[in-house]
């Protein structure tokens, strides 16, 4: 479902292997944590989220934030917003959609296309940024790439990484 190909570079085979690295990023997450996402349209932003959603035990169902450019899902283990920046053309258009004022929230927040204003994100957050594996001719490969900035981004990268490293070892060992 997924492996480690290197340091902090993964790859997974497919949609739900996308979506459970995601759910093991959720026992480690806190409010106040960024997840930056970046990658090409429909590399798997919106299905990693659908994932980090899931094992925050939230009920409601994700969708990519596209046309809202902000959905908020508060009922899981800690509230869990979602923006998409896709759509706007420049960093004065964060202050109008209230940016800032959620990314001092109660809650994770997951930030698609986070890199079009890097200058706006917070010191500290977690990257991840999301190919597709295209060489393969597998449209549900993914390669993700795992970097952090900032003291606590680079526990939360920690945790995860062990979390997965003995997630795809169990998992080899049931093929």
């Amino acid at each position: 479902m997924f492996a480690m190909m290197q340091d902090h570079m993964w790859a997974t085979s497919c949609v739900e292997g996308t979506k459970q690295m995601a759910k093991a990023l959720a026992p480690f997450v806190k409010a106040g944590d960024c997840v930056e996402l970046s990658g090409d349209l429909g590399a798997g932003k919106t299905q990693f989220v659908q994932g980090l959603a899931a094992g925050l035990g939230i009920s409601a169902q994700v969708i990519s934030p596209t046309f809202n450019i902000l959905l908020s899902y508060p009922d899981g283990r800690i509230p869990l917003f979602h923006f998409d920046l896709y759509r706007l053309d420049e960093a004065l258009e964060l202050e109008d959609i209230g940016f800032y004022d959620v990314l001092e929230d109660e809650g994770v927040v997951c930030i698609e296309w986070g890199d079009k204003f890097p200058e706006a994100l917070p010191d500290d957050r977690l990257i991840v940024c999301l190919r597709s594996k295209s060489a393969l001719d597998d449209a549900d490969a993914r390669i993700i790439d795992i970097d952090a900035v900032g003291r606590r981004s680079y526990e939360l990268r920690g945790l995860w990484e062990e979390s997965l490293a003995k997630e795809a070892v169990r998992f080899q060992g049931l093929g």
